[in-house]
């Protein structure tokens, strides 16, 4: 089953066009990152879908059925950090978060516990840090058990500590079997927490899957030869290459990670008439690998 599913999702503002017929889907059980830099439409894309904002066009389904008031309660929504009062306890807050919602009081202890808050349920929201204060605020998404939770940016703001806490949260509710959808702009984030992604650029979506798939490292290996034209016509033919870039002085060999074999890549071009003068084998970082698909 699809979490969501969105088709042609596109929206504007006068004549600045923040979405622009994206279309991605979200299975269940995955944890889907939409990744992209800041103004690239991540939050106009979670602002539309729990019916914040009004799309210009396109439309999106969630459970595999239009979208509706009732299938948006089974999901836990976190956009901005929840209003509590600051001289109440965190288990005070989410009471009348409960109360707000009309269910999940009997949910509060097991939120709480959880989000690793209990021994601090009864401290004031004021004397929390800026992790505990995330953390109560994902308790009170938590509550009725909702199975699918949305959040935008949920370690923004946060210093090392707190940004590993959420991040274990995250990968902990997800092996309860909650389907996570997450806004970021940071790929460690995404590379270290999300099963899935859509990448996001001025509105367009670049690419979407698995983020192993396409945020995978790969083995590099830079060659070069006198010959330059003669190395690309060997080169081509090579096997198990995924594709070459030609930078003029050097050319780029890719390879799936641990696929990369100087041995084999000096024998072959030596073979067909090829002698390197330059053979290094080097490595893709993830950063590098998205900068090549947003072209920045």
């Amino acid at each position: 089953m699809s979490i969501l599913t969105v088709e042609n999702l596109s929206k504007s503002y006068g004549r600045i066009q923040a979405l622009k017929n994206v279309n991605f889907s979200v299975p269940e059980g995955t944890v889907f990152g939409i990744l992209g830099p800041n103004g690239s439409g991540k939050t106009t894309t979670l602002g539309t879908i729990t019916d914040i904002l009004k799309p210009t066009s396109g439309s999106y389904k969630l459970f595999d059925e239009p979208a509706s008031a009732a299938n948006r309660r089974r999901i836990g929504t976190l956009l901005e950090t929840p209003n509590f009062y600051h001289y109440l306890s965190g288990v005070k807050n989410l009471e009348i978060v409960a109360e707000i919602k009309q269910h999940g009081k009997e949910d509060i202890e097991k939120v709480l516990e959880t989000v690793d808050l209990t021994r601090r349920k009864d401290s004031k929201f004021s004397t929390y840090s800026l992790g505990m204060k995330q953390r109560l605020a994902i308790a009170s998404c938590l509550l009725g058990s909702p199975s699918v939770l949305i959040f935008d940016e949920p370690t923004n703001g946060l210093d090392p500590v707190g940004i590993a806490e959420i991040r274990e949260l995250m990968k902990k509710l997800y092996r309860e079997g909650k389907t996570i959808i997450m806004a970021s702009h940071l790929l460690d984030e995404v590379e270290k927490v999300c099963t899935d992604v859509a990448i996001l650029k001025k509105g367009e979506l670049v690419i979407s899957g698995k983020v192993n798939e396409i945020l995978s490292s790969e083995d590099m290996v830079e060659v070069a030869a006198t010959d330059h034209k003669k190395l690309l016509e060997v080169l081509n033919t090579l096997n198990e290459k995924t594709r070459i870039i030609d930078e003029n002085s050097v050319v780029k060999i890719f390879f799936p990670v641990g696929k990369a074999n100087l041995s084999a890549v000096n024998n072959y071009c030596f073979n067909n008439g090829v002698t390197l003068n330059h053979l290094v084998l080097k490595k893709q970082s993830l950063e590098a690998r998205f900068f090549e698909l947003t072209n920045n």
